[in-house]
């Protein structure tokens, strides 16, 4: 059995760099996939599991939030999922003697990647203040010493409490109703690090905060335009969806700085001509320049709106308001600044004009490359414009598909994980649960973050994540994370978030999505548990693992947080905790009564492959705006300057990672090998700042605070890439990322658009 981990930790420092691929997937991804997860679960177990991964009657995959189809293959999952579900369902145990072995301050100095191979959290274990070693502790001190804190803040507020995307919905929605029946807000989570633009922006323009498509819909589309996004490695599975549109005739554009391999050629693992031949997805390609995005899409609608019939003028008359000014904006778009803004030749744009205007069904994509820049939320919006001029909204075959990172992420955020919660979702909780719950806004993350550095909050509580690594400006979140009173954090695995912790700490272990959740009920019977989860179209399913738990001492999300709910609140609240605890049928009766579209939530949900949470836009073309319509906007045209010298940096993902979880050193499309610290260069923007291909560069970004944020020793990799840009892999250059460089309005990070210069590393 594959149960050891990798002994020491393996140098990153060193990468090597091979050739640079242009299809995904094939037999490469299938022998890496079968590699990692015998590595991890052996072969028996690994069979067991990932035939149930996104089956309707298994697990949701703990990966990316792409949503199934209604007709599965056996294998029913990518390289990347099958990675997420190893590392979940290792048989490597990190026990209470793993901790004796190894101080806070060892753990400190490995790397990410090393902490996660370690394998399944088994046990509570506790940090005292002064300890150097976190020591096992019973559920119930646990919950002891959260109370004690929590009980001695001077306000709720003091208090924040952090989801990630995993969490699923019955363990969000009682999550947030036991923080704001403590009497906080407080409830940041990861949507407000990578589409909290696409939610700002969506909401003020067709009245909600969610994509308009269907998977039915990328089937029946003429054109599908996906920006700012690499399916081959973040969302593997969209491969197959943009197949299927390819062979159904739809036509392909894509608008990204790095040419991808999965959007080139996708060589798809189900079918045997799949594997061999492949398909060519992308039918043009424009390697824009970083942040150029809302440039492109303002030019294409001064064209659409310069061409005979191009509009469709009846959607436009019945459906839409603001039309006007838009149209005197659109109208002063200029061709020499679109094409300074995207780097773009003008034949380019004009080829991808034609094919818009032959399209009659238009879908658009996209994710953190559009999300993650200080002008995101005009970007966004000026997508919208695109659509709402050809009445491409609310029609089969279109619409609008941010397509969300990790699983359940939305479903976090439909359970009322905001910070910015709506006044009618909090009259609903209201009534249903007879408690007042506060009105005012509360942190997101970067403001929590900011809160914990000066002071203003001092008890931590992160429900699942890796919020240290996820988080911008590294050095300043860490600083402010040691200065909270207590950190707790709901975990399967270590990461980086457990060792730098605050006076006191707590790493709670909890289920993972592949194992068995059975509760007690009072009268001793137990009772076989499952939980929901929405995707990134909106559709909410079962989850149900079957694996037996990696420890008996684990407690699930949604048991954890009751137990939490009735130590701090006690007898003073009303809410059935313990009844919510010993059965997630009941707390989907409440969710049922609170949150329209789940009525009959039980019943719908006991449907194979569940069901379609409604939408107005998509399903009546009404528009729930203020106005009544759907919004056309008019914002100033935004893109990144670049000083002489400076290059515009993104931070990305490596082909073996997921978020900030690390599978393995190689980023195999990219040519990148056994390494992570790489820099992505054009090959003549490398030669202008003297940068030989193999050299090594410190990268230092310029922000105007005038503080110094230096990753150093990246090996310079001469790449494809756009002129004047430059990519390199986050977590490590999250330090590059100013706290304050951040979206306007969504308040995102703008991790897509950091202004660097490459300095010759002292060791090269």
């Amino acid at each position: 059995m594959a149960s050891k981990p990798p002994k020491g930790d393996p140098v990153q420092d060193a990468p090597q760099v091979a050739e640079v691929q242009h299809a995904a997937a094939g037999l490469p991804a299938i022998g890496h996939t079968l590699r990692i997860a015998q590595q991890q679960m052996g072969v028996r177990r690994t069979a067991l599991t990932l035939l149930r991964v996104n089956q309707k009657d298994g697990f949701d995959c703990p990966g990316c939030a792409w949503p199934e189809p209604d007709h599965r293959h056996k294998a029913e999952f990518c390289e990347n999922g099958a990675k997420a579900v190893a590392e979940e369902a290792t048989l490597r145990r990190v026990t209470p003697d793993f901790f004796a072995a190894h101080p806070v301050a060892d753990l400190a100095t490995r790397s990410g990647y090393w902490l996660g191979q370690q394998g399944r959290l088994t046990h509570p274990m506790y940090l005292a203040d002064g300890a150097e070693r976190y020591e096992p502790v019973s559920w119930e001190r646990a919950f002891d010493i959260i109370a004690e804190e929590i009980t001695a803040l001077d306000s709720p507020d003091e208090s924040v409490f952090y989801t990630s995307g995993r969490t699923s919905n019955e363990a969000a929605f009682l999550y947030q109703l036991f923080a704001r029946e403590l009497g906080t807000n407080n409830l940041p989570d990861c949507s407000n690090m990578c589409h909290e633009s696409s939610g700002s922006a969506l909401t003020e323009t067709i009245g909600i905060g969610k994509g308009s498509v269907l998977l039915d819909d990328l089937y029946k589309a003429d054109l599908i335009i996906v920006a700012g996004q690499n399916p081959g490695t973040n969302h593997p599975r969209m491969l197959s969806a943009l197949e299927k549109a390819k062979n159904n005739g739809a036509r392909i554009i894509t608008v990204n700085p790095l040419p991808e391999a999965g959007l080139e050629r996708f060589k798809n693992p189900q079918t045997p001509q799949g594997m061999l031949k492949g398909t060519a997805l992308t039918d043009l390609f424009l390697q824009i320049r970083l942040g150029g995005d809302q440039a492109l899409f303002r030019l294409l609608n001064k064209l659409i709106l310069e061409t005979d019939g191009a509009v469709d003028e009846d959607f436009v008359r019945e459906h839409t308001h603001g039309y006007e000014e838009f149209v005197a904006a659109a109208r002063a778009a200029d061709w020499d600044e679109t094409l300074t803004a995207t780097g773009l030749e003008r034949e380019t744009i004009e080829e991808a004009l034609r094919m818009v205007l032959a399209s009659r069904r238009t879908v658009v994509c996209w994710a953190m490359g559009l999300t993650q820049h200080k002008h995101a939320v005009p970007t966004i919006r000026e997508v919208v414009n695109f659509l709402l001029l050809r009445g491409n909204i609310g029609r089969p075959g279109a619409g609008v598909c941010p397509v969300r990172g990790h699983s359940n992420v939305q479903g976090d955020r439909t359970m009322g994980i905001f910070e910015r919660p709506a006044p009618a979702f909090l009259d609903a909780l209201e009534k249903e649960f007879g408690f007042a719950p506060p009105r005012e806004h509360g942190l997101d993350v970067v403001r929590a973050i900011r809160a914990l550095r000066d002071g203003e909050a001092k008890v931590f509580f992160a429900m699942g994540g890796n919020f240290v690594s996820a988080s911008p400006d590294t050095d300043v979140t860490e600083a402010a994370m040691r200065r909270a009173r207590l950190t707790v954090h709901v975990s399967t695995k270590l990461n980086r978030s457990h060792v730098v912790t605050g006076a006191r700490a707590l790493i709670l272990p909890t289920l993972g999505r592949t194992e068995r959740d059975v509760q007690i009920s009072p009268d001793g019977k137990s009772a076989e548990q499952f939980v929901t989860v929405e995707d990134s179209m909106g559709m909410v399913h079962a989850s149900r693992g079957r694996l037996a738990p990696a420890s008996k001492q684990l407690l699930s999300e949604p048991a954890i947080v009751c137990r939490l709910a009735r130590r701090v609140l006690g007898s003073a609240s009303r809410t059935p905790w313990e009844e919510f605890e010993k059965d997630y049928a009941t707390v989907r009766d409440r969710i049922a009564r609170v949150i329209p579209g789940f009525e009959d939530f039980n019943a719908k949900v006991a449907r194979p492959g569940g069901f379609a949470l409604p939408h107005a836009p998509r399903d009546e073309r009404r528009f729930p705006t203020a106005t009544g319509k759907a919004n056309f906007t008019a914002a100033p045209v935004e893109y990144p300057a670049l000083p002489k010298g400076r290059l515009l940096l993104q931070t990305l993902r490596s082909h073996d990672q997921y978020n900030t979880t690390i599978y393995g050193l190689d980023d195999r499309y990219r040519g990148i090998r056994n390494g992570r610290r790489v820099v992505l260069v054009h090959p003549e923007d490398a030669a202008g700042l003297g940068l030989a291909d193999g050299s090594y560069a410190d990268l230092v970004s310029e922000w105007q605070d005038g503080v110094e944020r230096r990753a150093a020793g990246f090996r310079v990799v001469h790449y494809p890439t756009a002129r004047g840009c430059a990519a390199a892999y986050y977590p490590e250059t999250n330090v590059l990322v100013p706290l304050d460089a951040t979206a306007d309005t969504s308040n995102t990070p703008a991790s897509k658009s950091v202004v660097v210069r490459l300095e010759q590393s002292a060791t090269d």
